[in-house]
């Protein structure tokens, strides 16, 4: 009986243990992470493009977390700090498209056709982050999304060797949001350190080129 209460006691130690490294993940991304990360446009450097990483659209439209982000692209494009926008997304289904509702958004913005960049298999953020490096050769971004998941993605960006910041897009997640960090941060440790390849990459789409290519 008393060896089985130890064994309880043990396997109890090495749950907390293993939770508590979990939450330092992400923890310790955000404090690695600080100086690449930013609330205000104007505090931004200059860099080839904006990353907008995607999230749920309803009926066609951006919702309300993607919108702020296409916005605060926007935003950065009007004040020069970024010659192009990058929009990635899931669309692996003809039924889903999460990047097609924010380039209707850019466009009626006022954002050039030919600076709007679509990425359709960015299924992942790191995928995003892989695919903006490989298949459309940048070198430098500006990653926008909300606050939760911003120090993962400028983490993964980074250590794939791009030059990356961070933008927050306001309208901050909820606690739920932050909870679902700690696996995900797990995960691109995971992915950086076994070097994963995405599925899908194809041919390379400069960003020099003209974005509207990359529409359909």
């Amino acid at each position: 009986m008393w060896r089985r209460f130890a064994y309880i006691r043990y396997a109890v130690i090495l749950a907390l243990a293993g939770i508590a490294v979990a939450i330092c993940i992400p923890v310790s991304m955000r404090f690695a992470m600080g100086s690449y990360l930013f609330q205000s446009s104007s505090d931004v450097p200059y860099t080839e493009v904006a990353v907008v990483l995607g999230a749920s659209v309803y009926r066609g439209k951006p919702s309300p977390v993607l919108e702020r982000r296409a916005a605060k692209a926007v935003e950065l494009y009007r004040a020069g700090k970024v010659g192009k926008i990058l929009v990635t997304g899931d669309n692996g289904a003809l039924t889903y498209d999460e990047v097609t509702p924010v380039r209707k958004y850019l466009l009626e913005a006022g954002i050039p056709a030919g600076d709007i960049f679509l990425d359709h298999a960015g299924f992942d953020t790191y995928s995003s982050m892989y695919r903006a490096r490989d298949v459309f050769l940048a070198g430098s971004i500006t990653v926008v999304t909300q606050d939760f998941h911003l120090p993962r993605s400028v983490y993964i960006a980074r250590h794939l060797g791009i030059e990356a910041y961070g933008i927050t897009a306001g309208g901050d997640g909820s606690e739920k949001d932050y909870v679902r960090e700690i696996p995900a941060s797990g995960k691109a440790v995971l992915d950086l350190a076994l070097r994963r390849v995405p599925k899908y990459l194809g041919e390379t789409i400069p960003l020099s080129g003209d974005g509207s290519t990359t529409w359909y």
